[in-house]
């Protein structure tokens, strides 16, 4: 990518959905985390 683009700080890259993913539900819980910053997650209702 950074061939093509200048890439900055806090640029995000989004990369689409991979195979075998579903919809979010009510009662999903979703997690992110990038390790030196920390976790985030979110209980779907």
């Amino acid at each position: 990518i950074s061939g093509i683009f200048t890439l900055e700080p806090g640029d995000v890259i989004l990369t689409g959905t991979p195979a075998g993913v579903g919809p979010v539900r009510a009662g999903d819980v979703m997690e992110a985390g990038i390790e030196t910053v920390g976790r985030l997650t979110v209980n779907v209702q």
